[in-house]
């Protein structure tokens, strides 16, 4: 995204109300980071090959897009031509500086 970037009306979306007064506008809709991430999901799985994937999640703010990831990596599991093993595992972050 472009520094220029105006982003979407807030009102082409549904936001909650809680978070209504705190949004100016929207400058990446839930749909383009679904198909983003499933693109990324993809990428994982062909750049993976047929060796074994060890999933790592940074709690705690990475836990949705994580398990969004690993649903899309699943899917793509179970309906390849192979089946690759997954293993899964959570680190805590006491600072990200």
């Amino acid at each position: 995204i472009k520094d220029e970037e105006s982003g979407y009306n807030k009102n082409l979306f549904c936001i909650p109300k809680h978070y209504e007064e705190d949004l100016e506008r929207v400058f990446i809709p839930h749909g383009l980071i679904l198909d983003r991430t499933e693109r990324l999901a993809r990428d994982i799985m062909q750049d993976m090959g047929s060796h074994h994937i060890v999933a790592l999640c940074v709690l705690k703010g990475g836990y949705k897009f994580f398990a969004d990831l690993l649903d899309h990596i699943k899917v793509l599991n179970q309906n390849g031509d192979k089946s690759v093993p997954i293993t899964v595992d959570f680190v805590r972050i006491k600072s990200y500086c």
